[in-house]
């Protein structure tokens, strides 16, 4: 996690550019596994490495599309700036997602954000939208890319509630 924040003016100003680039993370057997298991989602081509190397053109097992769409939680928080005043953010869903290249176990990636959007609501809830692109360590293609979309909630501690 990174503790840098913008203002909203910041923000505003940087629209179309590159916000932030998160860490390499390993996309390991293991975490391919667990999310087979938290999804229901065991086709071969994810938990049977040895199957998988004999049968398909991976050479291996690869991760699920979704495991890898459901890692850009974990790498916003620590490549993109918190909106200042903002108490948290919330998942607001996606315009596109595009899988473009399979993620291979032990492979590693990381999330490029280019922010996309940025609008304060009356509510002081901020919409803001991130052109992503997840990257696979020395490969040219990506895994994916998407336009993803947030809402940073305003911190309404010690407001008084009817």
């Amino acid at each position: 996690m990174n503790d840098r924040t913008v203002t909203i003016d910041e923000a505003k100003a940087l629209v179309g550019k590159e916000i932030g680039v998160s860490g390499w993370r390993v996309v390991s057997q293991r975490m391919i596994d667990q999310f087979a298991e938290a999804t229901d989602d065991h086709q071969f081509i994810h938990t049977d490495p040895e199957r998988a190397a004999r049968e398909t053109q991976f050479g291996g097992t690869i991760a699920h599309g979704f495991l890898s769409l459901s890692l850009l939680s974990a790498m916003v928080f620590e490549a993109v700036p918190r909106v200042e005043g903002a108490a948290m953010g919330v998942n607001f869903g996606f315009d596109k997602v595009r899988f473009l290249a399979p993620v291979k176990s032990g492979a590693r990636i990381r999330a490029r954000f280019v922010l996309a959007k940025f609008n304060l609501r009356p509510s002081g809830i901020v919409e803001i939208g991130y052109d992503v692109t997840v990257e696979i360590e020395n490969f040219l293609k990506p895994a994916l890319t998407a336009r993803w979309l947030t809402l940073a909630m305003p911190d309404r501690a010690g407001e008084e509630t009817a």
